[in-house]
């Protein structure tokens, strides 16, 4: 099957190249000079977007191991907005930006940015399970880990990003002999049981409110998880990321201070760019990396 997307005129096929070419040693995702490998599991089938960015387009071929539901023909479509980073506007961020005395000169920099997303709510939720307090080098491992252990070969060689019914069978020392802690461990499990068995409901269409309290009560998922997974995974666009440290590192340099503030007052600073929170994260994750 092949579909085609039209791109803004200032899209950075680079930068969303960039986000999923994070793992050097990738399993589930390749990418090449403007083109994009991606495999996932989706209502049980095993299949691959070959996306190809072209000035103003994306050209994607999508294959799969098995005939698709119509639940996951839905899927395909939300997981290929995701991927490629269509799924929340920059442009009304991007015109309350120019009149904040703090964003104006990030925003001019870097311009309209894109949230790249997860290909699905369980692969946002599990990735912000392994990525938390710990540096990305190793969560990148853990991930790649993971999906070795709980994934399905696509028939291209590429290992699909799991479903929670893939996760939950997979034995908690499996994941303690690579490297994961056991609460870490724990708390991965959990989530992929209760997904599993209906017990917790990951529905894009949710209201986010009701999504954000049925996550914060699973023992091991704290408030940095659930705004991350709101943010890769729902598309959510007012995600206040007020506990992530490099938020509050470029925050402090923003502010030319001589330490992070707290959380407390992270979260206050945010909540200026209310409704817009995720946007201005974007801005400020970028402000980092072109530091860097």
């Amino acid at each position: 099957m092949r579909t085609s997307l039209p791109l803004p005129a200032d899209y950075a096929a680079a930068d969303v190249l960039a986000f999923h070419g994070r793992d050097a040693e990738g399993v589930s995702e390749r990418i090449s000079d403007n083109r994009l490998l991606k495999a996932v599991m989706l209502d049980g089938v095993p299949v691959l977007f070959d996306v190809a960015f072209t000035p103003g387009e994306a050209l994607c071929d999508i294959a799969a191991d098995a005939p698709l539901s119509n639940r996951a023909e839905a899927m395909v479509g939300d997981a290929l907005l995701n991927i490629i980073g269509l799924r929340i506007d920059p442009a009304p961020f991007m015109a309350m930006a120019r009149g904040d005395e703090l964003l104006k000169d990030l925003a001019s920099r870097h311009g309209a940015l894109r949230i790249v997303q997860s290909a699905t709510v369980f692969e946002a939720l599990t990735w912000a399970i392994m990525g938390q307090q710990i540096n990305l080098a190793f969560a990148i491992a853990l991930r790649r880990s993971f999906i070795l252990q709980a994934g399905v070969r696509h028939s291209s060689g590429l290992w699909c990003y799991p479903e929670a019914a893939d996760a939950a069978r997979v034995d908690i020392d499996q994941l303690l002999s690579r490297k994961f802690s056991r609460s870490k461990a724990e708390t991965l499990l959990r989530v992929a049981r209760l997904v599993d068995q209906g017990e917790l409901s990951l529905d894009r269409d949710s209201d986010i409110k009701a999504a954000s309290a049925a996550l914060l009560a699973v023992k091991g998922i704290g408030p940095w998880t659930v705004n991350y997974a709101l943010l890769r995974g729902y598309g959510y666009p007012d995600c206040s990321l007020h506990g992530d440290v490099a938020i509050r590192a470029a925050l402090q340099k923003l502010l030319k201070e001589d330490a992070k503030p707290d959380m407390a007052r992270t979260e206050a600073l945010l909540a200026r760019w209310a409704p817009h929170r995720t946007m201005a994260a974007a801005q400020l994750w970028a402000s980092l990396a072109s530091a860097a």
